[in-house]
């Protein structure tokens, strides 16, 4: 399935700027800058924890992505976050910065790409871990597949990695499942 998103079509109409546009050469440089930054940022693939997951969800897109993106919902249907603060307003987007605490970690999160309906990337520092985390949503005709994948790094993580690396697993995988559960909550009926 190909996905028309906002950066394809920036690339698109950058790649006709760059070719219709030669002689201003100056602004075809900065659109192909604004296309190349719509590249999908990823997690720290050096990092020495990394985990990724899936889950099929059986419900809509939108759906999923209301519940995973309503941060301050986040501990009605996910047990280890105990509280979240939003530090603006509105839908979270490039810059929504959110304070929360989860499993005794009190971490600031900040939103590094959004989206909307597709992917959610944040990443952010907690107890001295520093954290990418990266969503992407994919349609399925079953529903919803939600893949998922964290790296962390930091002195606690390099001091014991087998650990961090088993905790960091389970926690996404709790994640995934609870995430389902509220999703698949939303559909059933009387809702």
């Amino acid at each position: 399935m190909n996905v028309v998103t906002p950066c394809r079509l920036l690339a698109v109409a950058t790649l006709v700027a760059a070719v219709t546009m030669t002689a201003n050469g100056p602004a075809a440089a900065a659109n192909i800058q604004a296309a190349h930054s719509c590249r999908d940022v990823v997690i720290d693939a050096t990092a020495p924890v990394i985990t990724r997951d899936d889950i099929l969800i059986r419900a809509p897109r939108s759906t999923v992505w209301a519940v995973q993106t309503h941060v301050a919902n986040w501990p009605s249907w996910q047990p280890g976050v105990t509280a979240v603060r939003r530090t603006d307003t509105g839908r979270l987007r490039v810059g929504s910065t959110f304070i929360w605490d989860v499993e005794g970690l009190h971490v600031t999160s900040t939103v590094r790409q959004v989206e909307p309906g597709r992917r959610i990337v944040w990443g952010g520092t907690g107890n001295g871990i520093t954290a990418v985390h990266a969503w992407t949503l994919t349609p399925t005709r079953d529903g919803v597949l939600v893949h998922t994948e964290e790296s962390w790094q930091g002195a606690p993580v390099d001091a014991d990695v087998p650990t961090a690396q088993a905790a960091l697993d389970a926690s996404l995988r709790a994640w995934l499942e609870n995430l389902k559960r509220a999703s698949e909550a939303r559909m059933a009926p009387g809702h």
